[in-house]
Parts: structure tokens; sequence; C-alpha cells
């Protein structure tokens, strides 16, 4: 990667403070692999983020730092975090690839009921910067806090 170039700013950072927690804990576990900077600063501009294990209505597959941007900036009228913890850093030097074990925890915002969810993050870095990113959450605890699906969902 030039580190000479700059990468265009995600706008309005102010909007993604409901996840603040999320993105430190991203950074602590990337310290030292990826960046320095903001949790977006640590993904490349192509990145493919999958979400393997998730939640109906949200997509499986996001291409590009700017689309996952995008994804995240709504999260605070679902969802508020309050902290995130329990992690865990797995790393393969020769395959460049982290795995990030962690936990949020935080609200719903519409119910107000807890949200206490587990994540496994398997990062592929390339030149400092997470490529790719596989995530793995429980879909129950997603849905304990927001409400469960009805049948026609």
């Amino acid at each position: 990667m030039d580190r000479d170039r700059l990468k265009a700013p995600i706008a309005d950072l102010a909007d993604f403070d409901a996840l603040d927690p999320f993105f430190r804990i991203i950074e602590q576990g990337l310290d030292g692999l990826a960046g320095p900077g903001h949790f977006f600063d640590l993904l490349a501009d192509d990145i493919t983020v999958e979400y393997v294990v998730s939640v109906p209505g949200y997509p499986p597959r996001v291409e590009g730092r700017a689309a996952v941007a995008e994804l995240y900036r709504p999260y605070r009228t679902a969802m508020v975090l309050d902290r995130c913890s329990d992690l865990a850093v797995y790393h393969d030097a020769a395959k460049d690839v982290a795995v990030l074990e962690y936990a949020c925890h935080g609200h719903a915002v519409a119910t107000g009921n807890p949200y206490h969810n587990r994540f496994v993050s398997i990062l592929t870095l390339r030149d400092r910067e997470v490529a790719h990113w596989r995530d793995y959450l429980n879909p129950v605890a997603v849905f304990d806090a927001l409400g469960w699906p009805s049948a026609t969902d």
C-alpha cells in the first residue's frame, strides 16, 4: 500500500457514536497488526465483509470501506453499545490472519432490552489493513434484544 495515499474520510464520525466500544475493541485487537488509526482507517478501500452467521435482513456480504460505513451509520437507531469486553487475539503471521473474539454489551433502542453478544471475527490483513472480514455472532442475542421476528418476517 502507498502510505502517502490518503483515504477518503468517512463523513460525520459522530453518526457512529453507538458503535464506539466496538471500534475501540477492534482497534485494540489489531494494535501492531494494522493501522494506526480509527476503525475505518484500518479497513482497506476494497475490503470484503462477510456476515456468515447473522440475522435476517442483514446483508450477507458488503464490499468496500465506504459501504461498510454506510451499513453501520444507522446502527444507533437500533442498538447502542455501552462496552465491549473479553478480547482474545490470535494471529497467524505467516498467513497474515487475525482472529478476534470479543463480547459487546448495550441495549436495543426500540425495546430497551439489554443486548449481550459474543463475536468471532476472522480478519485477513494486507499491507497493515483489513482486506477481508468474516464475522460470526449469536443471532438469538439480537432477537432477545430487538424482539423476535414474526412468522411472516
